[in-house]
């Protein structure tokens, strides 16, 4: 917190990279708040994969022709950037998918011969839809029990609660790095180790977290780590699913079809082997190729001069925040990423975010798919607005100014 604004950090150049950020909304220029959702695309990972179209297009694998030969070995080179970005073992511990969501899907689904009635699955009260039900359907199918993780006031884990909760009978403990809401950063290397001690299975959500800190996920000792390329300043559309190799080997396939299998007779199906085995049917070549060039522009930059300055503009964004009149923040942790949640005291979040987009200010707005946490206190929804490295302090005035507007309208 209290972080100061880098002069030496060139935003300017930096936002010359984005092209989408030139442009007008409503006759104001663009500014873009709402990085939690999906984070823009630089020119290096728009040109890449249009490169690709333009020169490489074909299916991976078997192919022996030369677009063939070309196609794969971006693919699996893009595998092994991944792999290297958040120092995994081994290349095949990266299973490419859709995103976060499809990869924690692929593991509540993988594991359901492993889980029985008796079995119990922690996830914390923070979670995103996509970290709850997968792990809900789990229980129906098994007869498991779903447990939540408490949290305090201020938006953080209760660790003595989970000490609590957490026992020989807990099968898998899954939980956001960094939550999508609260901007609160879980210490999840504790967590782990908690998990770790009954034999526990554990999976990290890390959507929010890889575009705003270094991830290592053997460091980390998780079992399994999920990501988004679009939050990673890469296309839509691809995904990782990190996991250890004997765990992903200990897991049932989760979908059938080409590519996931070694050999195939009207008897019997041998899989093939590790990352292939859960990447059935075609893969996104073109989004592997873009999330790899994603990682290449994120090496070219001051990845800690950039994150210094989005809690900057994070803490910024706070102060004046603070000094509007009738205004709480949602989620007050002592450790957090560059997100903000607030409401206005008897105004509608949706009426503030329709308002601040006339003035070209794009927030998100709403239960941000964590309905259980606005359960917790007691609202229908908030206004986010979460920072990248391209954003500036004048942009911020800007939103203040505009809510200050917004709040005189409605009131």
């Amino acid at each position: 917190m209290n972080k100061e604004f880098n002069k030496m950090f060139d935003v300017e150049t930096i936002r010359s990279d984005f092209p989408i950020l030139n442009q007008e909304i409503n006759g104001s220029p663009l500014i873009y708040f709402d990085n939690a959702a999906s984070t823009q695309k630089p020119k290096s990972v728009i040109t890449s994969i249009s490169n690709y179209y333009k020169k490489d297009h074909s299916n991976v694998h078997r192919g022996v022709h030369s677009l063939s030969v070309r196609a794969t070995e971006a693919y699996e080179e893009s595998r092994r950037s991944i792999a290297q970005f958040i120092n995994a073992a081994h290349d095949y511990e990266i299973i490419l998918t859709k995103g976060s969501t499809e990869s924690i899907n692929l593991v509540a689904n993988s594991i359901t011969p492993q889980i029985n009635k008796e079995d119990e699955i922690l996830i914390t009260t923070m979670e995103h839809h996509s970290n709850i039900v997968p792990w809900q359907e789990l229980c129906i199918r098994t007869g498991a029990k779903l447990k939540v993780i408490p949290i305090n006031t201020n938006g953080e884990i209760d660790l003595n609660a989970l000490s609590q909760l957490i026992n020989k009978r807990t099968r898998f403990v899954s939980l956001v790095h960094v939550s999508n809401t609260l901007g609160t950063i879980n210490p999840v290397k504790a967590v782990i180790e908690m998990a770790k001690s009954v034999n526990a299975y554990t999976l990290i959500d890390g959507a929010q977290a890889v575009a705003h800190m270094d991830i290592d996920v053997q460091s980390l000792d998780c079992d399994f780590y999920v990501f988004s390329g679009h939050k990673l300043y890469g296309p839509t559309g691809i995904g990782v699913l990190y996991g250890k190799e004997e765990c992903l080997q200990s897991l049932t396939p989760y979908q059938y079809g080409g590519e996931m299998i070694l050999k195939v007779t009207f008897e019997e199906t041998t899989y093939n082997e590790l990352p292939h085995k859960f990447e059935a049917g075609t893969p996104n070549m073109a989004g592997a190729v873009g999330l790899r060039s994603a990682i290449d522009y994120l090496g070219s930059i001051d990845l800690d001069m950039a994150r210094n300055h989005e809690m900057a503009l994070h803490d910024y964004a706070l102060n004046q925040l603070l000094l509007i009149p009738n205004i709480e923040i949602i989620g007050t942790a002592n450790n957090k990423s560059a997100i903000i949640s607030f409401i206005i005291k008897k105004l509608h979040p949706h009426d503030i975010g329709t308002i601040l987009n006339q003035k070209a200010v794009a927030v998100r707005t709403g239960h941000h798919c964590t309905m259980p946490l606005m359960d917790h206190y007691k609202i229908s929804g908030t206004i986010r607005a979460s920072f990248s490295f391209y954003n500036t302090k004048d942009e911020v005035d800007v939103m203040i100014e505009a809510l200050d507007m917004a709040i005189n309208m409605l009131s």
